[in-house]
């Protein structure tokens, strides 16, 4: 009988059926976080990545009361795979309704993984200007890195078979939560 691949989660070994991401408790967890390394940075903009990072991004910047300093990318014609992908039938505007030049942006993203959708986010947001500092958080990062990019914040890691991803939804109440589906 073959044993379920194994995941690792804060040093902690864990088989397959035993993962539970409690996604409300990760958040408050990057809350926590973010709220601690931003304590001294100026002209803080938030930007969320479509979609799961642009519903996170949302709640932090009504907790971090920066609304008016909140903005939305969809990186679907930045990616360097989109000839091979193609285009998503969601695809939605990005939207930065602040100045990007000489802010501070965190870029807010639900799962980190190869780091291909952080390359083009920074890009995109380039286009928009030249920001002083960009900082990434992420909910969890299932490691699996082809570029050299790491989160400033994350709230948790695991480690998943590459058949697999993380999905976060939202309910209608705005609560998150996280499921395990096969890619």
């Amino acid at each position: 009988m073959r044993k379920p691949p194994q995941l690792f989660c804060n040093n902690i070994s864990m088989t397959m059926p035993n993962l539970n991401l409690d996604a409300e408790a990760l958040y408050q967890t990057l809350a926590r976080s973010i709220k601690s390394g931003l304590a001294s940075a100026e002209n803080i903009a938030i930007v969320g990545i479509h979609s799961g990072g642009a519903w996170l991004a949302e709640r932090l910047a009504s907790e971090l009361q920066l609304t008016g300093r909140l903005g939305f990318i969809d990186v679907s014609f930045y990616r360097d795979d989109y000839a091979e992908r193609g285009l998503h039938a969601d695809v939605k505007p990005s939207q930065i309704p602040f100045a990007v030049d000489g802010a501070t942006i965190l870029l807010v993203d639900d799962v980190l993984y190869t780091g291909r959708t952080t390359r083009a986010a920074i890009n995109e947001l380039f286009d928009y200007g030249r920001p002083a500092r960009i900082m990434l958080a992420a909910l969890v990062d299932r490691g699996g890195r082809e570029l050299p990019i790491a989160a400033d914040f994350v709230a948790e890691t695991v480690a998943l078979p590459n058949d697999q991803q993380l999905v976060l939804q939202r309910a209608d109440d705005g609560r998150f939560s996280l499921t395990v589906d096969h890619a």
